[in-house]
């Protein structure tokens, strides 16, 4: 959380070592998963596990480790956002199966000159953005085409 300065490193160091404890108990359930999950999936993990996180923390930690870029984020075939602990340390994007969840990770270096050249045609600076391809992956293709 940040004060009324924005400043997160003027916060009380007990609210600090706190929020420490919780964030490390998510980030080591995170690490144990292999697949995108729900916050909600995540605090049902946890909580079985004996963690007594909070959902509502768990969601406020989940987050900021998204904006952190500590994890990934994609939205699933119903729109919910699910996360996943990055395995790649540097901007990437995602192959997303529509059918299993499966997801494979790519760095598309065409999609960023694109994104680059638009923006910059347009005048927008400090720019962001996220690509995500949803289709078949090669077992659920295989899968259908048995049918």
């Amino acid at each position: 959380m940040s004060n009324a300065h924005g400043n997160r490193a003027e916060e009380p160091a007990i609210k600090e070592q706190r929020v420490t404890k919780q964030r490390i108990a998510v980030g080591a359930a995170l690490d144990t998963i292999d697949d995108f999950v729900s916050t909600q999936e995540l605090h049902r993990m946890m909580y079985d596990a004996g963690s007594r996180v909070s959902l509502a923390t768990t969601y406020r930690i989940v987050q900021s480790m998204a904006e952190d870029g500590q994890v990934d984020v994609l939205r699933n075939a119903e729109g919910e956002a699910v996360y996943r602990r990055c395995a790649a340390s540097t901007h990437h994007h995602h192959l997303l199966c529509r059918n299993c969840g499966k997801t494979v990770e790519i760095e598309a270096p065409a999609v960023e000159a694109w994104a680059a050249s638009v923006a910059q045609d347009n005048g927008f600076t400090e720019v962001a953005h996220t690509v995500e391809i949803f289709g078949l992956c090669p077992e659920c293709s295989a899968a259908k085409a048995a049918k």
